[in-house]
């Protein structure tokens, strides 16, 4: 399609100060602007880096009951990074919950963090 250009992604999350607090801290990310629907029920987050127009929404409906079911259509969102292993220890040392470090060949150029809601996110080399 001519003229398409990938602009955001969104995620519902259950507490939504932890979670920026979580963007903010462990992927340097910031609040682009932030969208209060009170008549609506929900507010919108928007995160984004100083490397790329791509944003990340959050999305917190009032007073969730219980934290989302992420169900198994989910994969994971994708971030790069200059220094993969000085990434990997600060996640690490921060007490995020952090996976292996892994590689679909001889080198290790990944690993995954999980946010406060469960979602995957995957951390990579830098190419």
């Amino acid at each position: 399609m001519p003229g398409c250009k990938m602009i955001h992604v969104m995620i519902r999350v259950f507490d939504l100060e932890k979670s920026v607090a979580f963007y903010q801290d462990a992927l340097n990310m910031h609040e682009t602007r932030r969208k209060v629907k009170a008549d609506k029920n929900f507010t919108l987050v928007y995160l984004g880096d100083d490397h790329s127009d791509f944003e990340l929404e959050l999305t917190y409906n009032y007073d969730p009951e219980k934290p989302y079911d992420l169900g198994t259509g989910y994969g994971h969102i994708a971030v790069e990074v200059d220094d993969l292993l000085a990434s990997y220890e600060e996640h690490q040392a921060k007490g995020y919950e952090v996976g292996p470090l892994k590689g679909l060949g001889d080198t290790k150029d990944y690993y995954f963090l999980t946010d406060p809601d469960g979602y995957k996110i995957e951390v990579m080399r830098k190419k």
